[in-house]
C-alpha cells in the first residue's frame, strides 16, 4: 500500500511539473486564430482575453507571459525581452482588440482559462481543473476542425499535455497502480 502511494505521488508530481512547464513556458500545442493574430498556447489565448476585458491589471498578464517570452528568446538566440515591451512583443494592446472576436471559439477560450488556472492552482494542489481544461480545449478544437474552419491545427504536443494532465491527478494514478497490483496478485495465486 505504502509503495503504491509513494509511486503514485512521484508519478503525479513528475506529470504535473511537466504539465506546468508546457503551459507556463508556452510550448505550442495548437494553432487557432485569436485577437493577437495566431495563438499557439492556452496562455496566449487567456492573456489576449484578459487584456481586452481589462479584468486583471496588466502587470499580472505580463508576469504570466514573461517566462515563456524569456524561454523563447533563449531558444531562438535573440535578446531577452524587457518587461516593458512584452505586450508589444506579443502584439497585445487593449486598443487594438475587439471584445467579441474570441467568442467564436468559446470552448477554446474556456479550456484555455481552465488549463492555465489548473497549472497555477496545481502549485498548491494538483487537481482535475487542468484535465478538464485540456479536454474542453481539445473538444473545441476538434469541433472547429470538423466544421471546416481554417487556420486551426492540433500539434502532437496536445496529446502529451492531455496525458500529463491525467497523470497529475494522484488519486487516479493510485487507483491505476492498485489495479495492476491486484491483477498481479491474482495471477500469482493461480499458479
Amino acid at each position: 500500500m505504502a509503495s503504491s502511494t509513494r509511486l503514485a505521488t512521484l508519478i503525479s508530481f513528475i506529470a504535473f511539473s511537466t504539465y506546468f512547464f508546457f503551459i507556463i513556458f508556452q510550448v505550442p500545442i495548437f494553432r487557432v486564430p485569436c485577437r493577437m493574430g495566431i495563438c499557439k498556447t492556452p496562455l496566449e489565448v487567456t492573456s489576449s482575453q484578459l487584456i481586452s476585458s481589462e479584468v486583471f491589471p496588466l502587470f499580472i498578464v505580463k508576469t504570466l507571459l514573461y517566462p515563456g517570452a524569456f524561454v523563447k528568446a533563449i531558444c531562438k538566440q535573440k535578446s531577452i525581452p524587457t518587461y516593458g515591451n512584452l505586450l508589444k512583443l506579443y502584439k497585445l494592446s487593449a486598443r487594438a482588440m475587439s471584445a467579441t472576436s474570441d467568442l467564436q471559439h468559446l470552448e477554446v477560450l474556456a479550456g484555455s482559462y481552465l488549463a492555465v488556472g489548473g497549472a497555477i492552482a496545481g502549485l498548491i494542489k494538483p487537481g482535475r481543473m487542468s484535465l478538464f481544461g485540456i479536454l474542453l480545449l481539445m473538444w473545441g478544437l476538434i469541433r472547429e476542425l470538423i466544421m471546416g474552419k481554417s487556420g486551426i491545427h492540433i500539434y502532437p504536443a496536445m496529446y502529451i499535455v492531455l496525458v500529463l494532465a491525467f497523470f497529475s491527478i494522484r488519486r487516479d494514478v493510485r487507483k491505476i497502480i492498485r489495479s495492476f497490483d491486484l491483477k498481479h496478485i491474482v495471477k500469482a495465486k493461480r499458479f
